[in-house]
Parts: structure tokens; C-alpha cells; sequence
């Protein structure tokens, strides 16, 4: 598992436009960094429209904000489109990513195991090491929470 303190494990993922986005091009910024774990599901969507909806706070506090997912670059497009979001949406398809910040795990529903995304959240500093960590998010006032902690480091 990852701590605060820790450097942020490196990547460089496609984003919704097939572009490579990674993290040492985004050094120097704050990085929302959260994982979820389908597009146009009813937590994935309320949480990329409640990050949205912050777009413009974050920006003022210059933090970028990206979501992960296992999904493609194409449903990323579709549900940015669909939703009218302006985050930017990484694809993890190999899901390397995702198990390098330990948020690929056994989960259980209706007495089923299987491997899913646990809903995470990253704070990144410009340095590039974790300064905060959500995990197992509950989507509800979980974006104001994140920026809050943002302006407590500011």
C-alpha cells in the first residue's frame, strides 16, 4: 500500500483523445489523481460531474484533476461527451497503473468475489509525492473534502 510521503508511483496513460498524458509532465502542479471504476455508472458519473462542477476552484488552486479507469480511450470519450466534463480521463486498459497504486483488488458483492477498482483518490504535490490519500471513497462530498485538504496545503 501506498503512504503519505511516498514519491507517486510514474505512469503515462492514453487520455479520452489517445494523447499520453504522464505524471513527470505534469511536475510542478497539484495533481488530483482518482481512480473509479466505469464510466457512466451512477457513483462514476456523480463523482466526474462533482469534480466538474469544482473545475475552475481547482484550476485557481492549480491542481489538474484526472480520473483513471479500466475503460478505453474511446468510452472515456463517449461519457466526457455524454456528461459534458472537462477533467481529463486516463485509460488503464492493462490496468498497471491501477495495481501499482495498490487500488486493484478483490472485492465482494452478493456473495461474488472478483478483481475491480477500489474508488481512490491521490493528492499529488508539485514535488510529486502523496500528500493525502481517500481510499475505499464514498462519492458524496468527496470532492469538497479533497478540496479542502487542497487549501490546507496552499
Amino acid at each position: 500500500m501506498l503512504e503519505v510521503g511516498q514519491k507517486a508511483p510514474e505512469f503515462c496513460l492514453p487520455n479520452q483523445d489517445e494523447v499520453e498524458i504522464c505524471l513527470r509532465d505534469l511536475k510542478g502542479k497539484w495533481i488530483v489523481l482518482y481512480f473509479y471504476p466505469k464510466d457512466n455508472t451512477p457513483g462514476c458519473t456523480t463523482e466526474a460531474c462533482d469534480f466538474t462542477t469544482e473545475f475552475e476552484e481547482f484550476e485557481e488552486l492549480d491542481a489538474v484533476i484526472i480520473g483513471v479507469s479500466p475503460d478505453s480511450p474511446k468510452k472515456h470519450r463517449n461519457f466526457i461527451a455524454k456528461k459534458d466534463l472537462k477533467i481529463t480521463l486516463l485509460a488503464d486498459e492493462e490496468k498497471e497503473v491501477l495495481q501499482s497504486y495498490s487500488v486493484w483488488q478483490l472485492k465482494k458483492m452478493y456473495g461474488r468475489e472478483y478483481m475491480g477498482v477500489v474508488r481512490s483518490t491521490f493528492l499529488i504535490n508539485p514535488k510529486g509525492d502523496i500528500e493525502a490519500i481517500w481510499s475505499k471513497v464514498k462519492v458524496k462530498g468527496h470532492v469538497q473534502e479533497v478540496k479542502e485538504k487542497l487549501k490546507s496545503f496552499k
